[in-house]
């Protein structure tokens, strides 16, 4: 159920800045969104663990996504992606 709340959210508000923002800005703000999604999940999950080991492990995975979402989205706002020499394009 949180990941339908979750995800309605993050479509809700990926539709609302769509308005005025260029197409690869929404796509970097869909790439926020998502990322942002399932690292709530992650720790949603990780608040559910059944031992620290586990919590910590899915904490420093809902981390690891939220930083990768954030390189990825801005990778996307300040490369050309038709010249996308980070991705080796």
């Amino acid at each position: 159920m949180k990941k339908t709340i979750v995800l309605a959210l993050a479509a809700g508000l990926a539709s609302l800045s769509a308005c005025n923002s260029s197409p690869r800005e929404n796509a970097a703000d869909t790439i926020e969104s998502n990322t942002e999604a399932v690292a709530d999940n992650l720790e949603d999950a990780a608040d559910n663990a059944s031992t620290k080991a586990g919590e910590n492990a899915l904490e420093n995975k809902a981390d690891a996504v939220r930083a990768t979402g954030q390189n990825q989205a801005d990778d996307m706002r300040t490369n050309d992606p038709d010249t996308n020499l980070a991705n080796g394009i």
